[in-house]
C-alpha cells in the first residue's frame, strides 16, 4: 500500500538537539516519494526551511493525513492533544530521553519512516482523558490529557484534603499531596514514579494513584475505563490546588470545587514501525533484564 499518506505534517520542538538534521533527512525522503509536506511554523523557522509550507500546530491536523512528531514524549503529548481532534495518525521520532511514545530511532529514521509509508506498521489506539473543573455545578475550565490528570497541592510542604467518587460511589476521603488519574499510556510516566502499576496500553482501564498519602493503607486503584471520576476539593482547604494535564496544561481549583475526569470520545492513533513491542520498549527504557545481559 505505497504512498497511502499523501499529505504529511512535520512537528517538533526547537529545544531538542539534532532536530534540524532529522527534518532535512525527512524532507529529502518525502520529496523523493512525491508527498506534500507542511511544517509546523516554529519548526520551519528554526530549521531555516522558511520556503516550505508552514502552519501553526492548531491547524495542521486538519490539513494532513499523517503527522510526524520529532522530539521527546513531551513533544508528542503536546501535539497529540491537537491532532486527536482531527483523527490524524501520529509517528513519533525520538530526540528526547526515554521515548515511550516517540519510538522511532533517530539512527534509523529513514528506513523506519519508509516502512511506515509503505504500509508496514503497527496501528495502536490510545484513549485520552477529559478533565473539567466545576464550581457550583458550572464548568469553569477544561482540558485533555493523553498521560494523566493530576490534582495536587501545588506545594511540597502542604497536603490537600479531597474526596474521591467513582461512578457516583464514594471511595474515600484522603489527605495527600494529590491524586494522579492515569491512562495506561501514562502508566510508565508520572504514575509509575508515584508507585502506580505499569499497564499494557491496550487495557481499557484507568489507574488512581494517591501522592504521598497520609495513610499507610492508601494504594493505587485500577477502575474500568469508562468510569466517571470525581475529585472534590474539601471546602476547608486553604490552598488553590492546580489541576495539570500531562504536566503541561494547568487549571486552578478552589476549595469546594469538583474535578471530573472521564475517557475522551476520540482516541489517538499511533503508528509504530515494524517490530514494535510494548514489552521490548519497557525492557529497553526501564532497563529490565539488565542482569541477564553478559
Amino acid at each position: 500500500m505505497p504512498n497511502q499518506f499523501q499529505r504529511i505534517g512535520l512537528l517538533g520542538r526547537r529545544e531538542h538537539p539534532g532536530v534540524n538534521q532529522v527534518v532535512a533527512d525527512l524532507l529529502s525522503l518525502l520529496d523523493q516519494r512525491g508527498v506534500d509536506v507542511t511544517l509546523e511554523d516554529r519548526l520551519a523557522t528554526l530549521a531555516h526551511f522558511e520556503k516550505r509550507a508552514m502552519m501553526p500546530r492548531e491547524q495542521i491536523g486538519a490539513m494532513v493525513d499523517l503527522a510526524i512528531v520529532i522530539g521527546g514524549d513531551g513533544s508528542l503529548l503536546s501535539a497529540a492533544r491537537m491532532l486527536v481532534r482531527h483523527d490524524t495518525p501520529v509517528i513519533g521520532i525520538n530526540r528526547g530521553r526515554l521515548g515511550f511514545l516517540t519510538d522511532v530511532s533517530p539512527d534509523d529514521v529513514l528506513a523506519q519512516v519508509n516502512a511506515v509509508l509503505d504500509g508496514d506498521y503497527h496501528r495502536d489506539s490510545r484513549f485520552l482523558l477529559d478533565a473539567e473543573v466545576r464550581r457550583d455545578g458550572v464548568t469553569i475550565g477544561s482540558a485533555e490529557a493523553l498521560n494523566d490528570v493530576v490534582v495536587n497541592s501545588g506545594t511540597s510542604a502542604q497536603m490537600i484534603e479531597f474526596e474521591l467518587n467513582v461512578d457516583g460511589e464514594f471511595v474515600y476521603r484522603l489527605n495527600a499531596d494529590g491524586l494522579i488519574v492515569s491512562t495506561p499510556t501514562g502508566s510508565t510516566a508520572y504514575s509509575m514514579s508515584g508507585g502506580g502499576p505499569i499497564m499494557n496500553p491496550h487495557l481499557d482501564a484507568i489507574v488512581l494513584v494517591p501522592m504521598f498519602p497520609h495513610s499507610l493503607t492508601s494504594r493505587p486503584i485500577v477502575v474500568e475505563g469508562n468510569s466517571e471520576i470525581r475529585i472534590d476539593v474539601v471546602a476547608r482547604n486553604f490552598i488553590h490546588p492546580p489541576v495539570t494535564c500531562d504536566g503541561q496544561v494547568s487549571l486552578t481549583a478552589l476549595p469546594g470545587d469538583a474535578v471530573f475526569v472521564r475517557k475522551k470520545d476520540k482516541p489517538l492513533t499511533l503508528l509504530h514501525p515494524p517490530g514494535y513491542s510494548f514489552y521490548a520498549s519497557c525492557r529497553d527504557k526501564l532497563r529490565w533484564s539488565d542482569a541477564l545481559i553478559p
